[in-house]
């Protein structure tokens, strides 16, 4: 399984950017896995951002419920993560991650096998 992150980049408080987590692989069905995006700060730890399970429940970090939306696209074995209203704060780089057997603790990194190389996004004042 290899996940391919894009979309990043810099923007202006207030601005929005959408990622996109583009999975392939012999075995990949995006709509089989559980899915998540995380984002790691620069000298902070990984933190959750978004999750959707393999039923297409979503969930949230409390930081960007209605700000961020998760969505996924099944005949692109793609996943996306809309950001509106972004924030300094926001500045981090973001990550994708997957695994076919992950049903519940969505929020936690260990919970997943297949990460993505990451993408900047940048949110300047």
């Amino acid at each position: 399984v290899k996940l391919v992150e894009s979309g990043g980049g810099l923007v202006q408080a207030g601005g929005s950017l959408r990622l996109a987590c583009a999975g392939s692989g012999v075995t990949f069905t995006i709509s089989n896995y559980a899915m998540a995006w995380f984002r790691q700060a620069p000298g902070k730890e990984r933190e959750f951002v978004a999750h959707m399970t393999w039923s297409a429940n979503a969930g949230y970090a409390d930081s960007v419920k209605d700000r961020f939306s998760i969505s996924r696209d099944n005949a692109k074995n793609t996943m996306y993560l809309q950001m509106n209203t972004l924030r300094p704060e926001d500045t981090a780089v973001y990550y994708c991650a997957a695994d076919p057997y992950t049903t519940d603790n969505y929020d936690r990194p260990d919970k997943y096998t297949y990460w993505g190389q990451g993408t900047q996004v940048r949110v300047s004042s």
